[in-house]
């Protein structure tokens, strides 16, 4: 469990310090070219869940987002005490992406009420929701996660140390 806590704080905060940097340094919503005609950084708050769902609710149904995210935590928690036993370093690797992306955007829901979002993909006029360092954690951590659950072999155990 240390090693899952150490890995969750560790992405919350290199999230955090990414978000302090794109604060600093980005108007919202201006963007800016990283790569033309694919990646750009551009500042965007989001209010709502995941890829900006409930986006338009009010600003007192904010804090009900929030509570979503707990609960979303307290499940994963749940979670990662079935699988971290028999899980091997896959599972303590999937539970602290997620966790500490978890964090990471509860911290800024915290602090904003929104989530600071700076990541903009596109193509031709397709636009992928903007994202930060913890959603990324999260969606890595999901699929190693689903990729663990799904195929349960056994764990690989880490060389001696």
């Amino acid at each position: 469990m240390k090693s899952v806590l150490s890995l969750a704080l560790a992405v919350a905060a290199i999230d955090q310090m990414t978000k302090i940097i794109v604060l600093d340094r980005l108007a919202l919503g201006a963007p800016v070219e990283v790569l033309e005609g694919f990646l750009d950084f551009t500042l965007v708050m989001n209010p709502g869940l995941a890829f900006g769902l409930l986006g338009g609710v009010p600003a007192t149904w904010r804090w009900a987002v929030a509570g979503l995210s707990l609960v979303a935590l307290v499940m994963l928690s749940r979670v990662a005490l079935r699988v971290l036993p028999t899980g091997g370093w896959q599972g303590v690797i999937a539970i602290g992406l997620i966790f500490g992306g978890a964090v990471g955007n509860l911290v800024d829901r915290a602090r904003f009420g929104a989530v600071v979002d700076f990541v903009d993909l596109h193509y031709r006029g397709y636009h992928w929701p903007a994202f930060n360092v913890a959603d990324s954690a999260i969606t890595v951590g999901v699929a190693l996660l689903a990729f663990r659950l799904l195929f349960p072999g056994p764990a690989l155990a880490p060389g001696p140390s």
